[in-house]
């Protein structure tokens, strides 16, 4: 229990997923927007890359302060490519390797 209150404080705002009846989600922890168009939006959480895919996407709110992303329209799925970049340097580090 220790333990996770840690890694929550190492990683400042908690990372959460809610997704509701696939019309919209709402994503804590958002550091940067990499892309978005109306199919896909490609993000940058304090957790890794996470990939959303559907459509007739649209972003209600977006805060980067805030940590949190919303998203309407048909969600149809998401997807962790990198589930921990923190300790692996920038993407353009990542993108030479």
């Amino acid at each position: 229990m220790l333990r996770e209150t840690e890694e929550h404080k190492s990683t400042g705002a908690g990372h959460s997923i809610v997704i509701d009846e696939k019309q919209r989600v709402v994503i804590n922890g958002v550091e940067d927007v990499d892309s978005f168009d109306e199919n896909n939006v490609v993000l940058l959480t304090n957790l890794g890359m996470l990939s959303l895919t559907g459509a007739d996407l649209h972003m209600s709110r977006l805060s980067l302060e805030d940590g949190q992303l919303i998203i309407e329209g048909d969600i149809i799925g998401l997807a962790y490519s990198d589930m921990d970049t923190r300790h692996q340097g920038n993407w353009l580090g990542r993108l030479f390797r």
